[in-house]
């Protein structure tokens, strides 16, 4: 299984999601590392009576909104802290479950299909696709959807990298692997694991100081 210490420590860096959105929503969908920027659930496709699956997770924002949208939204994380934080905020939202464990462990023990499976930088980033795309396909119901976003990759560093995790001055950071690939090359590697209509692309940064974009990606199973 993922190191769990590391996305434990990860999970009390990371803030919390607002109360509400630049519009006054209290539930939203977020694709990017940019508050109120970019497309939302609508990449999905997803109506009442879906069911959706969330790798990583995370303090669950995102599965809250699909869940609202009538969604049977299943989110899947290795950290504890992370869920924990997720069934604090939204434990009394209808339709959403909590699991704890390795994406691909989770998705090769599961008989449950899915319309729509989606990573916002979580564990589509940090495993291999070579492990992970294979099984998230069996697992997509006829015209379901995958969808991922992360941080594009930096020119020259593709395939497995290295992603660290800081701790305190007087600890060394924990090290986790990530997947990083140009759009192009993800489309390919889609196509090669047999999805369709594969898109990728760089969505760049909202205006203002910082300039790193978000890879946002989307494939037909």
């Amino acid at each position: 299984m993922t190191d769990t210490k590391a996305w434990d420590t990860y999970s009390k860096q990371k803030p919390e999601r607002r109360p509400t959105n630049a519009v006054g929503e209290t539930t939203w969908f977020n694709w990017t590392q940019y508050p109120d920027h970019g497309p939302g659930v609508e990449l999905l496709g997803i109506g009442p009576g879906a069911a959706v699956l969330d790798l990583g997770c995370g303090k669950g924002g995102n599965l809250a909104h699909c869940a609202t949208l009538g969604a049977h939204a299943v989110g899947l994380d290795v950290s504890l802290a992370q869920l924990r934080a997720a069934d604090t905020r939204w434990g009394d939202v209808d339709g959403m479950v909590l699991r704890r464990g390795d994406a691909v462990q989770l998705l090769a023990d599961t008989t449950e299909d899915f319309d729509a499976v989606y990573s916002v930088f979580g564990a589509v980033w940090f495993s291999d696709p070579n492990e992970l795309l294979p099984i998230i396909r069996k697992r997509l119901r006829p015209g379901g959807v995958l969808a991922f976003s992360q941080r594009p990759a930096i020119e020259g560093c593709y395939g497995c990298q290295a992603s660290y995790i800081n701790r305190s001055e007087d600890e060394d950071p924990l090290v986790v692997k990530r997947w990083d690939y140009e759009p192009e090359r993800w489309m390919e590697i889609l196509a090669e694991h047999g999805f369709t209509e594969a898109s990728a692309r760089v969505l760049p940064a909202p205006p203002g100081p910082r300039k790193i974009g978000t890879l946002l990606v989307r494939a037909d199973g």
